[in-house]
């Protein structure tokens, strides 16, 4: 199996070819209930990370979510 290469807020990092938006931010060691998350610049709700698939060159980005009225 190959690896990919993808940036995640910024850098680069290798993952195992059929890595998941959840196995990258697992793997960035920040706990996933304290961030949103986003492939590409399109919102990827947390209960989707497991499904959303990465691809060469992919951009991930995690950023603290804002809630309000």
């Amino acid at each position: 199996m190959t690896d990919i290469t993808i940036t995640l807020n910024g850098e680069t990092r290798e993952l195992p070819a059929a890595s998941t938006l959840a196995d990258a931010l697992a793997a960035n060691g920040q706990p996933p209930a304290a961030f949103a998350s986003a492939v590409n610049g399109e919102f990827v709700a947390r209960d989707a990370r497991a499904q959303t698939l990465l691809a060469e060159g992919d951009a991930v980005f995690t950023f603290q979510a804002i809630t309000g009225g």
